[in-house]
């Protein structure tokens, strides 16, 4: 029924959406959207690298399991070592100088890793000198960035919308994730079939989308500027009656260390659960190129194309404000999933149809997740903080860790009689069901919606306003290190999968259980 015009219907519905959440959400501060969307557009561009920077490494470099994931879990570390760096830089010079000179100095990083140099010495040599410019530059900005997310609420009239404002943040920078595989494999067999490039040297044309991506980022900040120019540290002197109205808002400080010293155990527990969580770019991604079907046919087919993603993201939205929402909402939630439905139903393939499943499409389930989840857990939380009995932030983060767990026991299970990995080679051993990555990332993702954007807004509630930039670069320290354990697993790639999965269970388990015994120090701060 629809035809040529699946892509304008869900543009279409896209536009519906947005104007949706800006009435449905409109206690939030303006600055939030601004913001939000310019971190969209910059994760769009890093996850477009990341769906296929691993597979990059041994096409291009031939780098076997274990350079590869020392290669990624080093970049990765100095990706969230750098914002502590940013955020010491930042509580001096100001936040927004931080954003606008990282974002700079990102587009460098990724313009030299859009160059095909081929395999050799000198192409080595530019890689690691553009990941370093986009560690760099990331740094400089993502901490920044979200601090002055926080600091939109500091204002008495939206304290009590931090969690869901950074959750409704998180969902926005989700989009950019979840369009990040698609755009990356799209652009790879363009460059393969009308360009007749090599498979090596069309990892570049997905880099240079990163380019393109972070002008838009840019763009959108200075365009959206005037919504959160009350919170930028530099700031006009006509602007500093505002600067001491903000100030007054913010609760006074008590017991400086004991908050700190919170926050570090916090940080302890998180690193445990990126080493977990990112396996997404490596162990997880290798899983799904050498064990996974290759192929897919019927309904289950619908789910690799990131349309259908989009109109299950729609209908859940419609479905919520049919029942939350009045007046225009509402209107706008009816039409969301009438045609969503109606798009879903046109989508059905005919029998036979087969489907090719790249291995990193599969990374797109997670952000897909993330923000079809997000109204999910923002109406669950208030139904609970109504009743009294939300959970306070270091329990969500407890559970975070449990939940993880669960993801990795469901795999560790999935895979008892399938054969060790060759870590080498790479080889194609089995076709296990795609369902089972798809339900690990699903599982993953309940546990990062209570870990990662409470985690953030209790970071910016907790700490001390004059150590607030340097104590969201702990955050990112955290993950830097927790990045860098992710090499861990990819290195024991070759052994038992079990083993493997079984670690990542483990390990979530025992930081579960650190959290949940320290918990009430934790409560009497947050």
């Amino acid at each position: 029924m629809f035809g040529m015009l699946s892509t304008p219907i869900i543009v279409g519905l896209f536009v519906i959406w947005f104007w949706f959440l800006l009435i449905s959400y409109k206690g939030q501060p303006k600055g939030l959207w601004t913001l939000a969307l310019a971190n969209t557009g910059e994760r769009f561009g890093y996850y477009t690298m990341l769906a296929v920077f691993v597979l990059f490494l041994g096409d291009n470099f031939g780098f076997d399991a274990k350079w590869a994931s020392e290669t990624f879990s080093s970049f990765l570390f100095f990706v969230y070592l750098l914002p502590l760096l940013g955020g010491i830089l930042a509580d001096r010079y100001g936040y927004s100088k931080m954003v606008v000179i990282g974002i700079v100095i990102m587009f460098l990083g990724y313009l030299i890793l859009s160059v095909p140099l081929g395999g050799a010495s000198p192409a080595l040599v530019a890689m690691c000198a553009g990941l370093l410019l986009v560690s760099l530059g990331t740094g400089l900005f993502k901490g920044n960035l979200q601090v002055m997310v926080g600091d939109l609420y500091n204002a008495p009239e939206y304290r009590d919308k931090r969690d869901s404002g950074f959750s409704l943040f998180y969902m926005a920078i989700n989009i950019g994730a979840l369009f990040a595989p698609t755009a990356a494999i799209a652009v790879m067999n363009w460059a393969q079939k009308s360009l007749e490039y090599s498979k090596a040297d069309s990892y570049h044309f997905a880099f240079a989308v990163a380019c393109v991506s972070v002008i838009v980022s840019i763009l959108v900040y200075y365009l959206g500027k005037s919504t959160f120019a009350h919170v930028i540290g530099t700031q006009k002197k006509d602007d500093k009656q505002a600067v001491k109205a903000q100030t007054a808002s913010v609760p006074e400080e008590k017991d400086t260390k004991e908050r700190i010293v919170c926050l570090c155990l916090v940080f302890a527990v998180v690193i445990f659960f990126w080493m977990a969580f990112h396996q997404n770019g490596l162990t997880l991604t290798w899983f799904a190129d050498e064990y996974t079907a290759t192929t897919s046919t019927g309904i289950e087919s619908m789910m690799f194309d990131v349309r259908n993603l989009l109109a299950c993201i729609f209908i859940v939205y419609g479905l919520f404000g049919l029942v939350q929402t009045k007046g225009t909402a509402r209107i706008l939630a009816a039409v969301m999933t009438l045609v969503s439905l109606l798009f879903l139903y046109n989508m059905i393939p005919l029998p036979g149809v087969v489907t090719e499943v790249d291995a990193p499409i599969f990374q797109q389930f997670n952000a897909c997740f993330v923000v079809m989840l997000t109204p999910v857990s923002i109406a669950f939380f208030n139904w609970l903080a109504k009743k009294g009995k939300e959970p306070k932030a270091p329990v969500k983060i407890g559970l975070g860790m449990v939940v993880a767990a669960g993801a990795y026991l469901m795999m560790t299970l999935a895979c008892l009689d399938l054969p060790a990995a060759d870590p080498v080679n790479h080889v194609h051993q089995a076709d296990m069901a795609p369902m089972l990555l798809v339900n690990t990332y699903l599982i993953l993702t309940f546990a990062e919606l209570l870990l990662s954007p409470i985690g953030i807004s209790f970071v910016t509630k907790v700490a001390p306003v004059k150590y607030k930039g340097m104590m969201m670069g702990g955050w990112f320290v955290a993950t830097a290190i927790g990045n860098k354990l992710v090499g861990i697993p990819g290195r024991m790639w070759g052994m038992d999968l079990s083993v493997v999965w079984g670690t990542l269970m483990f390990i979530c388990l025992l930081a579960a259980i650190f959290i949940f015994s320290i918990i009430k120090k934790l409560n009497k701060v947050s």
